[in-house]
């Protein structure tokens, strides 16, 4: 438990990059990829979903039209990455059908956590309302997200749940969502170097935990992490899936072996892994 940590121990915890040799190799290999898929896909660059120069997504569609649409949310903490890093998944997925959005959304110091949450749930609700005017027109919206990019998934689904169903139509309820690595308790957060960009106050810390927002009318849920991650991200995980079980919530929960907290997401559209298989029977389509 994270409150038995010593300052240094519970930064290590909060560090995933403690656990591989270099991040920078898995840095550059989402640039590459991303950048691979916008060579080889169509791509509608830069569709914007709000009035801040952050609002922005990246859009690729598959061929067929009605097809899925994976909403992918990247990582960083809340304070890096982007969009055009986030894109390596849709090589697989785009020609299975399913087609990906790569979401944007300002980061801190520059904004505070609530108005970064603010931002992505705006995003997702735009992109549900307006999917029509998206190329091939997609059907079933699905969410996707890593280590922070999880959070803001998840607070995504848990912000005004009475918007995930527009206008009673099916087609345009997030049907469904895939956390990696995910942050759902903040607390232990506010007490690390993580904070020092965030800053976080206690009470905005649990008022924008997930886990402390269940439960909630959720769709169903895969959620993993990567076996060479740290104690504090199994906790977060075992803790989170126990909670949404608690209320309901249909939760597939995944430990993935020799995945790590940054290689974990490339197996998202990837036949024959434990994620991809996963996200292909969420999907419930034979993609």
């Amino acid at each position: 438990m994270y409150l038995t940590y010593d300052q240094r121990t519970l930064d290590i915890q909060y560090s995933p990059s403690s656990c591989v040799a270099d991040i920078n190799v898995f840095l550059r290999e989402y640039a590459e990829r991303s950048a691979l898929a916008r060579n080889r896909l169509e791509v509608r660059s830069g569709v914007r979903y709000g009035p801040r120069q952050e609002q922005l997504f990246d859009y690729f569609p598959a061929a067929g039209p009605g097809g899925p649409l994976l909403v992918f949310i990247h990582g960083g903490y809340w304070q890096e990455l982007s969009r055009l890093e986030s894109a390596f998944m849709a090589l697989d997925l785009v020609p299975r059908g399913i087609s990906v959005a790569a979401l944007g959304y300002g980061l801190a110091p520059a904004y505070r956590l609530p108005e970064i949450v603010d931002m992505v749930a705006e995003g997702v609700r735009w992109i549900c309302r307006n999917a029509d005017q998206l190329p091939s027109s997609p059907g079933s919206i699905y969410l996707s997200g890593c280590s922070a990019g999880a959070h803001l998934a998840a607070m995504s689904l848990l912000d005004g749940p009475g918007w995930l169903r527009y206008e009673d139509r099916p087609d345009r309820t997030v049907a469904g969502a895939v956390l990696l690595s995910g942050v759902y308790d903040l607390e232990p957060v506010r007490r690390t170097y993580v904070n020092e960009a965030l800053g976080l106050d206690p009470e905005t810390a649990h008022a924008y935990s997930p886990i402390h927002r269940l439960p909630a009318p959720l769709p169903p849920l895969v959620v993993a992490r990567g076996e060479n991650e740290t104690d504090e991200f199994g906790r977060q995980q075992a803790e989170f899936v126990d909670a949404v079980r608690a209320g309901g919530g249909q939760v597939v929960d995944l430990v993935v072996a020799s995945r790590n907290h940054f290689d974990l997401a490339f197996d998202l559209g990837v036949r024959g892994t434990m994620l991809g298989d996963s996200l292909t029977e969420l999907i419930g389509a034979d993609r």
